[in-house]
C-alpha cells in the first residue's frame, strides 16, 4: 500500500502495510508470514537474506528497503516510502561488512 494511504489502525492484510502490494506480501508468506503483526521486531536485514536462501537468488536491494520501511513501521514509526531507507541500508550493508547492495 502506498505510505500515504496506510491505517495503523487497520493493520488486516500484509497489503495494509506500507510498500507491500502483491509480490512483496508473496514474498512475505513464502517466508513464513501471514499476518503484519508478525512482523513486529523482526530484522528486515535477516528477512532479505532469508528470502535471498528461499528464492536461490539475490534479490533486489530495494526489496530489503522495503523490509526497512515495514519493520520501521511496526516498531511505531510514521510510514515512509521505501526509497527512504536507501542511504540507511548502504551504511548498515557496508558497516556489517557485507557486499555493496
Amino acid at each position: 500500500m502506498h505510505p500515504d494511504k496506510v491505517d495503523r489502525d487497520r493493520l488486516q492484510r500484509l497489503t495494509d502495510l506500507p510498500n507491500v502490494g502483491p509480490s512483496i506480501a508473496g514474498d512475505l508468506r513464502l517466508l513464513g508470514y501471514r499476518e503484519p503483526m508478525q512482523l513486529i521486531g523482526v530484522d528486515p536485514f535477516g528477512l532479505y537474506r532469508r528470502l535471498c536462501e528461499a528464492t536461490g537468488q539475490r534479490q533486489d536491494p530495494c526489496v530489503l528497503d522495503t523490509f526497512m520501511a515495514i519493520t520501521d513501521f511496526l516498531a511505531g514509526n510514521p510510514p515512509q516510502p521505501w526509497w527512504a531507507y536507501t542511504a540507511e541500508r548502504k551504511r548498515a550493508w557496508v558497516d556489517a561488512g557485507m557486499d555493496d547492495v
